[in-house]
C-alpha cells in the first residue's frame, strides 16, 4: 500500500499473550462496568465476568512512552496481525508516540460457516446480520476489549486518550462498547460495519460518550456487509447526536488507500 505524503517512522513491536485477566482488580471492573450499562444483561455478564479468558494482543509502539492508544479489532476469520501494515500509513511528521493494540478474537464456532471454528468476536447465525444476534458472545467480547482499555489506563494512558477501531465484525464490537463505555474515550473508527442490537442502542448508550467523534466508512459494492447497513448505522448515530464523519468508497468488503489516508487525517485532528 502506498502512502501519499504520510510520514513513516520506526516502531517497537511486542506480542502480549495472556496479559489481560478479568479475574480481579481493574480488569474485572471493566467487564462489570460494561454490564452495568446494559441493565437487561447485567445478570448474565456477572456470571461470566470472573471467567473471561484473556485476549492475546499484538502491540506496536511508534516511540517511547506512548501518550495515546488505538485498540483495533480485526474482522471475522482474521487475526490481530491483519491491520499491522497500516500503522506507518497512519503517522505524520511530528506525530506523538502512539500505541497500536491489535487483539486476536477468541476461537469459536461460526454457525453461518457450517460451524467451523475461527477467530470471531461473536457467532453469526444467519445471513441477516442485524437479526438473531449472539448476545452472549457480543457481551463477552465487549468485556474483554473493555479490559484492554482499563489496562492502558494502568499503563498511564487515560480512557480519553484511547480510541477504539474495528473492521466488519470488529467494528460492530467497537461501536457496541464505545457507545456504552462508562468513561469518556477519544473516539471510534468503524469500517465496513453495522450497529448491533439496534433496538436497544438508544436506551443503552452512556451519556459520558454522547457526541463522541466517530469515523465511519463503507464500500458501496460490499457483498458481505451490505452498504445499506453501514449507511443506516451512520444515519442513526448522527440522529442521536454523535459527530459522525461518514465516507464511502467504490470497493467491496475491504479497506482502500484513500480510506487509510482519511483515517490518518481524522486521527491527527484528535491528537493535535
Amino acid at each position: 500500500m502506498k502512502s501519499s505524503g504520510i510520514y513513516s517512522q520506526a516502531w517497537f513491536v511486542s506480542v502480549s499473550i495472556g496479559s489481560v485477566s478479568i479475574g480481579s482488580g481493574m480488569e474485572a471492573g471493566a467487564a462489570t462496568l460494561y454490564a452495568m450499562s446494559n441493565p437487561e444483561s447485567a445478570a448474565r455478564e456477572e456470571g461470566i465476568s470472573n471467567s473471561l479468558p484473556a485476549l492475546e494482543t499484538v502491540e506496536l509502539d511508534t516511540g517511547p512512552d506512548p501518550s495515546f492508544a488505538l485498540i483495533w479489532l480485526h474482522g471475522l476469520g482474521a487475526d490481530g496481525h491483519d491491520f499491522e501494515p497500516v500503522v506507518p500509513h497512519l503517522l505524520w511528521r511530528g506525530a506523538p508516540s502512539i500505541r497500536f493494540v491489535f487483539p486476536h478474537a477468541p476461537m469459536r464456532a461460526v454457525t453461518l460457516n457450517a460451524g467451523m471454528r475461527m477467530r470471531a468476536w461473536y457467532d453469526i447465525r444467519s445471513v441477516g446480520l442485524d437479526r438473531n444476534q449472539d448476545v452472549a458472545g457480543i457481551e463477552q467480547s465487549c468485556g474483554q476489549v473493555a479490559a484492554l482499555v482499563e489496562r492502558e489506563q494502568r499503563r498511564g494512558i487515560a480512557p480519553h486518550r484511547v480510541a477504539l477501531a474495528g473492521f466488519s465484525q470488529g467494528g460492530a464490537i467497537a461501536l457496541q462498547l464505545g457507545l456504552r463505555y462508562p468513561h469518556r474515550i477519544a473516539g471510534l473508527i468503524a469500517l465496513s460495519t453495522y450497529l448491533l442490537d439496534t433496538s436497544r442502542s438508544p436506551a443503552d448508550r452512556h451519556a459520558v460518550n454522547q457526541g463522541l467523534p466517530i469515523f465511519m466508512a463503507h464500500g458501496r459494492l460490499d457483498p458481505l456487509v451490505p452498504f445499506h447497513l453501514g449507511e443506516a448505522a451512520a444515519q442513526l448515530l448522527q440522529g442521536w447526536g454523535y459527530r459522525v464523519d461518514w465516507h464511502t468508497y467504490p470497493m467491496a468488503h475491504a479497506v482502500c488507500p484513500d480510506e487509510i489516508g482519511h483515517i490518518a487525517g481524522w486521527l491527527r485532528q484528535r491528537l493535535e
